[in-house]
């Protein structure tokens, strides 16, 4: 059975940027047309392990815990160059990543700054100062108890990962208005 376009799932902060904020943000901006309007293009987590060295075990068990955050399996990074110090050779596991678009994308988002956020320790917002200067912006979580995927009891492992949300947005003041309209807390300004 072929289903139009229309007729496909959209997660509910995707039709909020379509039919409200995308209009708003035209006006509030000063574009002149709508496709200048900025946008979410992915986002991208990251875990860092290097403790896989000594007991390959934990990656199975992060990539567990990761998969079932994002709704998808994640992607293993390799060592590019050997570092002795470290015990690392070359092309060894050393990391997950997953890159999340399309509805996805949206879904995470929702769940992590309407469920996930407000779970850290002493959160006041996240900071203003994490964007890279071409409308992405960074983030660097200590565990991933914060989302209510993990059930605290099963825990195995605690990690923290990097989070990376891209924007079409050519300016950081734009993907912060972007990010403020979806619902993302941040720090109030001093």
């Amino acid at each position: 059975m072929n289903k139009k376009k229309d007729d496909e799932y959209k997660p509910r902060l995707k039709q909020y940027y379509d039919q409200e904020l995308r209009r708003e943000l035209l006006k509030q901006l000063g574009y002149g047309n709508i496709f200048q309007v900025p946008e979410l293009k992915k986002i991208v987590v990251n875990v860092g392990l290097g403790e896989a060295v000594n007991d390959p075990k934990i990656i199975e068990i992060v990539r567990d815990d990761l998969a079932r955050v994002t709704g998808q399996i994640p992607l293993q990074t390799r060592a590019k160059r050997p570092i002795s110090n470290f015990k690392i050779r070359r092309g060894m596991v050393i990391g997950l990543k997953i890159t999340l678009r399309g509805a996805r994308m949206y879904e995470f988002f929702d769940r992590f700054v309407n469920l996930a956020a407000p779970r850290i320790r002493d959160f006041r917002g996240f900071s203003r100062d994490s964007f890279d200067g071409r409308g992405s912006y960074n983030i660097g979580l200590n565990e991933q108890t914060i989302f209510p995927e993990i059930e605290y009891d099963k825990i195995k492992k605690v990690f923290g990962m990097d989070i990376a949300i891209v924007t079409s947005a050519k300016k950081d003041a734009d993907a912060l208005a972007l990010l403020e309209g979806l619902g993302m807390p941040f720090e109030r300004k001093k």
